[in-house]
Formats: structure tokens, sequence, C-alpha cells
């Protein structure tokens, strides 16, 4: 459901001057005039502005910034109350948080990133200041995980602090990073176009010239013509196409801090200076060639590395744009269309069916069926009624639906999704951030290199040692080495997401990839934890029927999984009902006292002891009542369809797997007997199983741990890796490494392979760069690679490396059939 107005043409954002999308229909009044808004989190904060008195910061904006990639005063107290609005509690709701330790969690956009040393800088500065506790920026999206003490430090503070550095911070919100990456995309593409077409021109001209020079025949008033000519045509791509470099470079100076873009920059511009020194005085050689070429191919490398940032990037958006921007709020049981943004907790939304669920939810009234694909990877629709979940962003299938609003915005499961996403793919395993560290001192080792090569050729043939020195600081660029690691991490995370695994930490794919055993517990995990009557006993004159109406009676007081198995028998009402921890229940129906649960405790209340219980496996219940037992009640939990085959796809791979439950009875020997689970403890309580798992890492086991209960808790908090099921408790969820949202094993599987993909990419990754490096240094020092065949070496190691990793994206799942 959408109840925006397309536009005919698109215009800019009042407040933040990003183009507005077609369709949306966000506006303001500011001084008498309807000004347009290109997301909710534009026109909250211009609300803002407006409720504080500050109309001034408009009417006084330079109008020039009004329609600016980002809005910047001049003026720095005007940008400093700027900044103070994102402290307000209604701006900072849609992008910050309280996370599972109790501290503010902001998600931003950072802008001016290019290389890994560019995370390191910011890490390491924001790090620094009061109240932050963590922050973590993802070199790939480029979103950054900020925790913070308000108390000690606000967030414009922080903010501030971004601009500092020479970095732009914002929040996060999918319509405006949308604007911005097609902004950054189209920048790009100017300036790959307009390298590109000067460089051909330039190439053309610089194979006359070298033509010319071989067949000595040229005359100079030629010669002079075509130097003159490529000066002007290799300009724009110094000047214009390669300012990128130059601004980071300078950044990274005044930070004191290096990165890739300082050899770079060094290069392109003593290039440039010394072929216009050599066409003014004619006199030495020109380079024009090698300085567009070089320009060229450095701009392709980092258009194809964004293009793979867009697009992991827009898959996190995707996520929460699938949100409607409206809904219809029941007010006194009328239908009233609202901005989804305005909706708040016990709210009720009509939901239409083909429409979708703007919220997280309760459904109160009416039955359906909703499509959760876009969420959990099935494709299948699921059945939902009156008390059932559903989840903000889902489709309504069937008929139309009452929901109660339980969560919005950034509380809601979709931006908790995105939350976890982008903290696994920010969290860092221990080879990335080797990774990092080796690309900061390799930049410095490259200037370093530089000197000496520059001062040896000196002394051996000096017309040469300008170029040879040019073709180290470009062969060396370390873009590879930077790029190895991260994007091969965000590739495989968000394959897995995609297919229903969502990881929350970022060391889980390194666990994957190196784990040998794989600890289930058996109900809820391996069992669908729906546990169902498969036979009633009767003791005496007291039909089988009878027996379950008592018994649907006594449990209906109770929320325990037993409970739900009778919830399809009624007729009678129990009083009084007591529930015994872990024993049974005990009431009054019509006057007449009764027990239903374990033999011995039910048996008490006959003064007898308990009958004889059947010979037949599974789970039995006895009712009785006074002075006589009535009958027995067989349960049974069903195993997961796939459950078998997901553990023989397992054992297929090398792993060990066991199962450990706190059911001590004979039903867990069943599960482990049909599944082919060799090792099985049953009977374990919560400490017992952290207990197990720790004498299985002292023995060098590395394990996963998959559970769903509160049980099972301290073993998914202390496994080296850990997962929850769809249906886990929200501590169970909160304590795993990962939730798989599509409820199926299956996944499981799937993931072991993907992660040792992704450690085998990541290797290859890495080696590629290394070896580039080390064959291509030696070869330009030693003059054996001029400036352009480097250019072209440099951005070829990029380039395989992101394609290379981009195989993720596509990484085959074994077939379920």
């Amino acid at each position: 459901m959408n109840s925006r107005v397309e536009t005919s043409s698109q215009s800019h954002c009042y407040h933040c001057g990003l183009p507005v999308p077609m369709g949306s229909d966000y506006s303001l009044c500011i001084d008498g005039k309807e000004r347009s808004m290109c997301c909710p989190g534009c026109l909250a904060v211009a609300e803002t502005i407006l409720g504080g008195g500050l109309d001034n910061f408009y009417r006084h904006r330079d109008k020039q910034n009004a329609t600016s990639e980002r809005v910047r005063s001049t003026n720095t107290e005007q940008r400093a109350q700027e900044l103070r609005l994102f402290d307000t509690p209604e701006v900072q709701n849609t992008f910050v948080h309280t996370n599972d330790q109790g501290q503010r969690e902001a998600l931003l956009v950072i802008e001016g990133i290019t290389c890994a040393a560019c995370i390191w800088l910011l890490e390491h500065h924001l790090e620094k200041q009061p109240g932050v506790s963590q922050i973590s920026v993802n070199l790939t999206t480029h979103r950054a995980r900020l925790c913070w003490d308000p108390e000690q430090t606000p967030l414009s503070s922080l903010l501030g602090e971004f601009d500092r550095i020479g970095y732009q911070a914002h929040p996060y919100q999918p319509n405006r990073e949308e604007a911005l990456l097609e902004q950054e995309k189209k920048r790009a593409i100017r300036r790959l176009g307009v390298a590109g077409v000067f460089t051909m021109q330039v190439m053309m001209l610089a194979a006359a010239l070298y033509a010319g020079d071989m067949s000595s025949s040229m005359e100079g008033r030629f010669v002079d013509f075509i130097r003159w000519a490529s000066f002007v045509l290799a300009t724009p791509v110094a000047l214009y196409a390669a300012l990128p470099f130059y601004k980071a470079a300078l950044r990274d100076i005044r930070t004191r801090q290096l990165s890739m873009d300082v050899p770079v920059s060094i290069a392109i511009i003593c290039a440039y200076l010394a072929s216009v020194w050599a066409t003014i005085t004619g006199t030495g050689d020109v380079y024009y060639d090698s300085v567009s070429m070089f320009t060229f191919f450095l701009l392709v490398g980092r258009f194809m590395e964004m293009q793979a940032r867009h697009r992991t990037g827009r898959a996190g958006n995707a996520l929460l744009n699938l949100l409607p921007t409206s809904a219809l709020r029941l007010i006194d049981g009328e239908e009233q269309l609202v901005p989804a943004t305005q909706l708040k907790r016990d709210d009720r939304v009509l939901v239409k069916p083909g429409h979708t669920i703007p919220c997280d939810g309760i459904i109160v009234r009416g039955t359906t069926s909703v499509d959760e694909s876009a969420l959990t990877g099935e494709y299948l629709p699921q059945a939902r009624s009156v008390d059932d979940a559903v989840v903000g962003g889902t489709q309504n299938v069937e008929h139309a639906v009452e929901v109660r609003v339980t969560e919005t915005g950034s509380e809601s499961r979709l931006s908790t999704i995105v939350r976890m996403l982008d903290r696994a793919q920010a969290e860092k395993p221990a080879v990335a951030r080797l990774a990092d560290r080796v690309a900061r001192y390799f930049v410095a080792a490259t200037l370093v290199t530089a000197v000496i090569v520059a001062t040896s050729w000196w002394f051996i043939r000096p017309e040469d040692a300008f170029w040879i020195t040019l073709s180290v600081l470009v062969v060396t660029c370390p873009c590879a080495l930077s790029l190895a690691t991260p994007t091969a991490l965000t590739a495989a995370t968000g394959t897995l997401r995609a297919s229903g695994l969502l990881i929350s930490r970022g060391h889980l794919l390194e666990s994957f990839a190196t784990a040998t055993h794989v600890v289930f517990d058996k109900t809820g995990t391996l069992t669908e934890g729906n546990l169902q009557i498969r036979s009633t006993h009767s003791l005496g004159a007291t039909t089988n029927k009878e027996l379950l109406r008592l018994a649907a009676a006594l449990e209906s007081a109770s929320e325990h999984p037993i409970a739900q198995a009778f919830s399809a028998f009624g007729g009678y009402q129990a009083n009084e009902v007591k529930n015994h921890l872990g024993q049974g229940l005990e009431g009054w129906i019509d006057g007449r006292g009764y027990r239903i649960g374990k033999p011995a405790f039910a048996a008490e209340i006959t003064g007898k002891s308990a009958p004889e219980q059947p010979d037949e496996r599974g789970l039995w219940l006895l009712l009785c009542t006074e002075g006589e037992a009535l009958g027995w009640f067989q349960l049974d939990d069903q195993i997961r369809p796939e459950a078998a085959r997901v553990i023989a796809e397992l054992k297929q791979l090398g792993l060990s797997c066991v199962m450990l439950t706190g059911d001590a009875s004979l039903a867990a020997d069943e599960v482990a007997a049909k599944l082919g689970i060799e090792t099985l403890k049953k009977g374990v309580r919560p400490e017992q199983k952290l207990a197990f798992l720790n004498e299985l890492d002292q023995q060098g086991a590395d394990v996963i741990m998959v559970g769903d209960g509160i049980n099972d808790i301290p073993a998914l908090a202390g496994a080296r890796a850990s997962v929850a099921m769809a249906g886990a408790t929200d501590l169970a969820k909160t304590n795993a490494d990962a939730v798989l949202i599509a409820n199926d094993l299956q996944r499981l599987s799937d993931a072991v392979r993907l992660a040792r993909k992704t450690r085998t990419i990541i290797r290859e990754n890495l080696a590629w760069a290394a070896c580039y490096n080390l064959l291509a240094l030696p070869l330009a020092a030693t003059g054996f690679i001029p400036p352009y065949m480097a250019a072209i070496g440099m951005s070829a190691s990029s380039l395989v490396v992101v394609g290379n990793a981009l195989r993720l994206s596509r990484a085959p799942r074994k077939s379920r059939h």
C-alpha cells in the first residue's frame, strides 16, 4: 500500500538538498510555502527546527549550499546548531536505539571513505572521545555503528568530530542513502567519462609522438603541437577526474595518517607537473598518456568497487524499504489513512489482502496467510490467525486482518535485522584486522621504497629516475590488499541473510569454516517443539473422549508446551488450578479433585502407587482423581522433516554431531537413533550443557551450538559459534551469533559450505594481492614496467579481488530434493 503521489519532475529536498524520490509526498510549510522533503527523517528534523523557533536557520542559509549534496554552513555556530538537532529524542528515534548492553547505539553513513586506512583513522579517533564505548566502520558499505553514553558526550559533538577529521557522518536512512548512492554513482560516472574520453585522445597523440621519436623524422613544430594538445587534453583528467584522490590525500596528511591516496596523488601530480614543465621548456619527455591512463584505470577500479558496495548497501536498504509509507489506522472503528511513521504501540491497523503489513504486531481479528519470503526466504505463505505475531514488511495474502501494533521504527524486527547484519559486516575477524594493519604499513613502506629507488636511479641513470619512481608508486598501490577481506565477508553475509540465516557477529563465518562439532538441543531444534497426543489409554470406565476433556480443563491454566497439545479439547471448567513446577497440575472440576503430570505426582491424590506405565516410548502423563487413576496420555514431538538430511550432510562435511538435551526420557534416544546421532547427552541441566561445551573446547574442538530455549542460553553464549532458531526466546536470540530466521536447519549445512568457500576466497585474494605486489615491485624498481603498464596492473589486481569476492553472492546451495 502506498499513498504517495507521483511527481512530474524531480525536485530537491528543501532541508538536505538531495533529490526527492519519485512518489514522495513528504512536505512542510516553511516561510509560507510548501517545501518538499526527501524522507521522513528530513521532515522530522525540519519540524524540530521550526518547533524550536529556529526559523532563521533556513532564512539565512546559503542558497547555493541548499541544493548541494549536503547542506553545510560556513558559519561554525550555525553548523553547531544544525548538529544539536540530532540530540533531540524525536530525531534520534529513526536511527538510534538501546542495544543489549543498555547503551545508546546509532547507525550512521560515512562519506569520504576511500580505503582501509580511512577505517583505521575513523575508529582510532572516535574511540578516544569521552563516552564512546565502541565504534566500528564497514569499508564495504561505509556504515558505522557507534555506541556511546549521551550523559558524557552528546551525539552532536561526536558528529562534529567526523567533520573535524575530514569526513561526513549522517544518520542511516534508506531513502536518503539511496539518493546519496545515486549521486555518488553519477559523480563517479562523470569523472570516469572525462578520464576515458580524454585518455583515448591523449593515447592517440602519444602513439604519433612515439612513432616520431622512433623514426626521428617528425618536425619540431609538430612535436610541440602534439605536446600542447596533450597538455590541453590531459589537464581535465589530472585536475578534475583525479580530484577525489587529492582531497583524500590532503585530509590524510592533515590527520597524519597514510592511505593509498597519498602515493596515488604524488604519482599523478608529479607526472603531470613534470610533463607540463617539459612542454613549456621544450626539454625532456612528457607522460600525459601515463597520467591519463593511470587515473582512468584507477577510477575504473574504484567504480567497480563502488558498484559492489552499492549492491551490498542496497540489500540492507531493501529490507527497510519493504515497509509501506502509509497505513490504515482504525479509530473508533473508522479507517484513517496515516503515514506509517506515525503509528504507535497499541494502535489498531487494518491490513487488506495484497497490502504490506506496516509494523510488527499481533493479529486481533481475522485469519489469513502471510508471504514472508523477503524476510525468511520461505516462498510458501504462512497461515496466521488471532494472537499470532506478524512482522512489518511482510505481505498479507488472503483476507483482511486487524493488527495491534507492538513495535515500530528502530525497534521493529526489520530494523533489528539490518542492525545485526551491519554489526556482522562491521566486526572484523582476525584475518581482516591483519590485512588492515598490513595495508597501513605497506603504504609507508611504498613511500620509503620510492625514495630509495629514486636515489639509486639518480646515480645510475638520472633521466629515468623520475619515471621509474613513478612506476613504483603506481604499481604498489595496496588497493587489492585493502579490498581482499571486506568484500568477501560482505558478499557472504548478504548471501546467507537472503537464504534465511541472519549473522549478528562477524566472527561466525570464520568459526563455521573451522568447526569440528555441531551440538544440537532437541526440543524445538531437532524437533518442531509442538507436542501432540499420540494415544490415550483409559484405566477404567471413563472414555478416552472424557479423559481428554478433563485433562484439557486442567491444562488450560498452563502456558507449558504440553498444554498446547490439549488445547483442541474442551467442555469442562477447572477451578483453583495449581502448577507444581516440573511435576504437573492440580485442580478441581465439578467439586472433585484431579491431578495430571508425572506418574508419581499424579498418583499421590489416589493414596496408591502409580500404575504400570505402558511399554511404548514417548512422554507419558497420568491423570488421577481422588481414589483412582483414570488414564494415560502419550505425547510426542515431531522431528523436523529436514533434520535427518542435515545431519547426514554435516557428517559428509566432516563434522561430528552431538545431541545435548534436558529431556531424560526414552524419547531422546529415539530421536538420536532416527537422526543417526551417535553422541547423546540427555537429562542435562543448563550449567551441565556449558560444562560439556567447555570440555569439548579443552579437547581442541571448534563447536557450533544450535538451540532455542532459555535453558540453552549459557551454552549459546559460551560456544565459539552459536545459532538460535527463529522460534527461540528473545534471550536466546540475543546471546546467539546467528538466527535461523527461516527456521530451516538446512541453512546450517549451506552456511558451513559457504563459510569454507569464503575462507578459500579470502586466502586467494590475499595471496593474489601479496604475490602481485611482491612481483611487480622489483620489476618496476628495475625499470621493466613503464608507468602506463603499472596503472593497468594496479587496477587489474583490484578488479580481480572484487570479482573473485562477488562469486560468493552467487554461491549455489546444494539441492534439497
